[in-house]
């Protein structure tokens, strides 16, 4: 938290703002991870969200949270992301984070076939504490569109605290 103080200052001028948010866009270069997947027998969207979630934990800009009128520093996050389920309906997952990339995906793939199968709306998060709700990270990926931005449903910008983050399809960066 001492690093969060030395900005609160800031937080308390932005928090005026009828839209505080800010929405950051930018393209990122990885190596391609495929391969790696491939002999590890690691669906590969499953294996990026592993590493993404745990560069976030590392972060801890990513883990400050309003949450009793104070600003919170959550110890973990929850993974959460979109799927269609069977009726090509969007739903939610939800599962329990895990530093061994084999049962991270494990709890992943178990949690995509559930949401997949459910006509129900799941994981709204809404069946869940106001506190654990401190913890999640939300993930959209479109691996079939091509864009630069996308902006998220908001109900409120005043208590939006919780990171969204998103990706669309990507490719081999080659001739480097």
């Amino acid at each position: 938290m001492k690093n969060f103080e030395t900005r609160r200052d800031r937080f308390e001028f932005f928090g005026r703002f009828d839209n505080p948010l800010i929405n950051v866009t930018f393209p990122i270069e990885v190596e391609d991870f495929r391969p790696y997947c491939k002999a590890n027998g690691y669906p590969p969207f499953h294996f990026f969200l592993y590493c993404l979630f745990h560069a976030l934990m590392k972060s801890e800009n990513f883990r400050y949270r309003f949450y009793n009128s104070d600003v919170i520093l959550v110890d973990e996050l929850i993974p959460s992301y979109t799927v269609m389920n069977e009726d090509k309906v969007l739903n939610f997952t939800r599962f329990e984070d895990s530093k061994d990339v084999k049962t991270f995906i494990q709890r992943s793939l178990a949690a995509r076939e559930e949401s997949t199968k459910s006509k129900a709306l799941m994981h709204t998060s809404l069946e869940i504490s106001e506190r654990e709700r401190k913890n999640y990270v939300f993930i959209t990926s479109l691996p079939w569109l091509e864009f630069t931005s996308i902006q998220h449903p908001v109900g409120n910008y005043k208590s939006v605290d919780i990171p969204s983050l998103a990706w669309g399809k990507y490719g081999i960066v080659t001739g480097k």
